[in-house]
């Protein structure tokens, strides 16, 4: 019982990894995972009518500047902290 348990449990990782990698790239969601935390941020769509999947547009005048499109710069970003970040011994703490 234990060893079928396992199996299933191994051969279930892969799948939920690849399913949400699919469910990320559709819904345009970036992820960053390492052993310190698992970050997730949102990224312009290319179906956006006011973009077209720049990420915003140059406002006019003497000093333009890069507006953010709503179609990304709205939605929340996701940080899940795992481990933390060990302190170095040649830096004072925060």
């Amino acid at each position: 019982m234990r060893a079928r348990t396992a199996a299933l449990l191994v051969a279930a990782v892969p799948v939920t990894v690849a399913a949400a990698i699919v469910v990320l790239k559709a819904g345009c969601w970036q992820l960053y995972a390492d052993r310190h935390r698992i970050h997730v941020t949102p990224v312009a769509r290319r179906s956006c009518p006011n973009c077209r999947g720049a990420g915003g547009r140059w406002t006019g005048g003497p000093f333009p500047e890069m507006e953010a499109c709503g179609c990304w710069s709205d939605r929340p970003e996701l940080r899940i902290p795992l481990l933390p970040i060990p302190a170095r011994p040649d830096e004072p703490p925060l």
